[in-house]
């Protein structure tokens, strides 16, 4: 990105020619010792000075390098290029805002400047300003259509707003354009896993990697592949090789414990604990491990580690909260409200820490207080789906009329008897199909360690994805159903679930899960929905019992006990059967007691 126009004298302009090579070849020094030279003969020619600059960031001095440059852009303030290079450096360095101000300058001297536009685009993207990203890489691509650079950062722009469809197409044409993009191809890889199609990410990662490409980020995504796919030991061995580039990332350690965890290994967490003793000043993995010990029922060992966080690093905001939330798992609502209010009082515009704030006070009975918490995250983000949830419980506790509005079970929670599809006598038929089906993707020891079931197994990855015919007949079936769901509640703007039903709606995610002896569904949300679902494959015999009741999905129970606030609907599982209800309603499930399985499938709804 930095052009060398002959400003300079002409053995200034060799000198630099030649750090310029050396620099492409990653020989550093030497760039360096040149640039000096050249610096020494001719100390006001921007150009070496800039170079100067560009050589000592690669170096890892970025001091000393945004001296050097802003040096040059006082010795030459029309330079478009020195403009988009401060950028980069800036937006290496965390400075967003001043990133994108250098970068405009660029392209106020140079409309036209390439790399400052694809630069900004790039910036933005990672700030999470996709929808300007993508306005920028447009009027790049309407002006070269076949600028590949430009059709893979489309793609990541597309990504950060969940059109993935539209990303895919985009790095797909990049690759058209440039085979040999690695990190194309990996991006692709990487969106395919994440739309669950496993074998197709895993190729494309696969080619990534033959083509040279290495790195922390291409062993996680082949690591998430290779675990959908059941291949548990090659994916445990490639979070092993990710942790080799960066032994302390907390998002590779948590995948691996929760690949250890599922595959019930009693040790889950040891690579957190082994980064937190190599470590030990690291805020973010005290906080990952305690949070896993959480999710994984370890009560005092999470209390344990949250408080050995807090001796050792501060009273943090997210280590007070975390332990507030444990000792409310753990049945002490009490001693959890002060953590939970003095961090709320630390970060109070922290959405999360509002809504622990928000339960804990619901549990220890202290509903007047949640209220005022719950309205100000209502107001902030009223599409979020925790704090409506919060809202119908304080307002039920308070006698409020939100109560019967949020939570209307008559006209919200709606059963449905699926017809069966084409070639199937009926749906006793079509779930026999569809149970060997699913069977064979249950193949987890242990449920997941950051999900609601308890006592059973769950798919690895979505279902949206999966291309099984059996799979694909029954997605079909539902669009019957979810239409006359959004047909019978209607729309009215004021209301958090009516407002939203609007334009089409796809499915955020399906997944499948097997209950055995004992295994049931925690009370719980599903925060990234806005209509949730459970499916009836195969039921055991004890649901039939009108009296025990097990195994019947119940609605209006919060996830942890809350005086006076048990569940006001309760409806029988059946094969056959779906029912369907908005996302923000609390429901869960009571256990089965038999060895017979209960197998259901559960997806979400989006409107787009």
């Amino acid at each position: 990105m930095n052009t060398l126009p002959p400003s300079s004298p002409p053995e200034v302009l060799a000198a630099l020619q030649q750090a310029q090579q050396l620099m492409g070849q990653g020989r550093l020094e030497e760039a360096e010792a040149l640039c000096r030279r050249a610096v020494g003969l001719a100390p006001r020619s921007p150009e070496a000075v800039h170079l100067l600059g560009l050589v000592r960031r690669r170096r890892g001095d970025t001091t000393d390098a945004e001296r050097l440059i802003r040096e040059s852009l006082a010795l030459a303030p029309k330079r478009a290029d020195f403009y988009a290079n401060y950028g980069n450096l800036l937006g290496a360095t965390g400075r967003v805002a001043e990133a994108e101000r250098s970068y405009r300058y660029a392209l106020q001297l140079d409309p036209r400047f390439r790399p400052a536009r694809l630069a900004l685009a790039r910036l933005l993207t990672g700030a999470g300003h996709a929808g300007p990203a993508e306005a920028e890489l447009r009027s790049l691509l309407d002006v070269e259509p076949r600028d590949a650079e430009a059709c893979a950062a489309l793609g990541a722009a597309l990504v950060a707003q969940e059109r993935l469809g539209e990303a895919e197409a985009a790095y797909r044409r990049a690759l058209d354009l440039a085979p040999d993009d690695t990190i194309a191809r990996h991006n692709l890889g990487s969106l395919l896993s994440r739309q669950s199609r496993a074998a197709e990410a895993l190729e494309e990662l696969d080619r990534a990697a033959d083509g040279g490409l290495r790195g922390r980020d291409l062993h996680f995504n082949r690591a998430r592949a290779l675990v959908e796919l059941a291949r548990f030991d090659e994916g445990e061995r490639e979070i092993v090789a990710a942790l080799g580039y960066a032994p302390a990332d907390q998002e590779t350690l948590a995948l691996l414990a929760k690949i250890r965890f599922m595959r019930a290994d009693p040790d889950f967490a040891r690579g957190l604990r082994e980064a937190i003793a190599a470590n030990p000043g690291h805020v973010g993995l005290r906080l990952t491990h305690a949070t896993m010990l959480r999710e994984a029922g370890h009560f005092e060992a999470a209390a344990g580690a949250f408080g050995a966080a807090i001796a050792a690093l501060g009273p943090l905001p997210d280590y007070l909260s975390g332990l507030a939330l444990t000792l409310q798992a753990a049945g002490r609502a009490g001693e959890a409200v002060d953590p939970a209010r003095r961090a709320c009082t630390a970060r109070p515009a922290d959405p999360r820490l509002g809504n622990a704030l928000s339960s804990i006070l619901l549990c220890a009975g202290l509903p007047d207080e949640a209220w005022p918490v719950i309205r100000a995250l209502r107001e902030r983000d009223p599409r979020s789906q925790e704090p409506i949830a919060h809202e119908a419980i304080a307002a039920r506790l308070l006698g409020r009329e939100a109560y019967s509005e949020l939570y209307d079970y008559d006209r919200f929670v709606r059963p449905y008897e699926l017809e069966p599809p084409p070639g199937y006598a009926s749906m006793a038929e079509f779930n026999s199909a569809l149970l060997a089906v699913l069977e064979d993707r249950h193949r987890w020891e242990a449920h997941p360690l950051d999900q609601s079931l308890r006592f059973g197994t769950q798919t690895a990855g979505s279902l949206v994805a999966d291309r099984d015919p059996m799979i694909r007949a029954f997605l079909e079936a539902l669009a019957a159903p979810i239409a006359d769901y959004r047909a019978q509640v209607g729309h009215d703007a004021a209301h958090p679930l009516e407002a939203r039903n609007a334009g089409d709606v796809r499915l955020s995610g399906c997944w499948s899960v097997r209950l055995r002896r004992g295994g049931f569904h925690v009370n719980h949300i599903h925060p990234a929905g806005w209509l949730s679902s459970a499916y009836y494959v195969h039921t055991p015999a004890d649901v039939a019992d009108t009296e025990a009741q097990s195994g019947w999905i119940k609605f209006g129970e919060p996830r942890f006990p809350v005086p006076g606030v048990l569940p006001e609907r309760i409806i029988q599982p059946r094969p056959g059967r779906l029912v369907l209800f908005p996302s923000y309603m609390w429901h869960g499930t009571t256990p089965i007691t038999t060895d017979e399985p209960r197998v259901t499938v559960a997806f979400d709804v989006v409107t787009r």
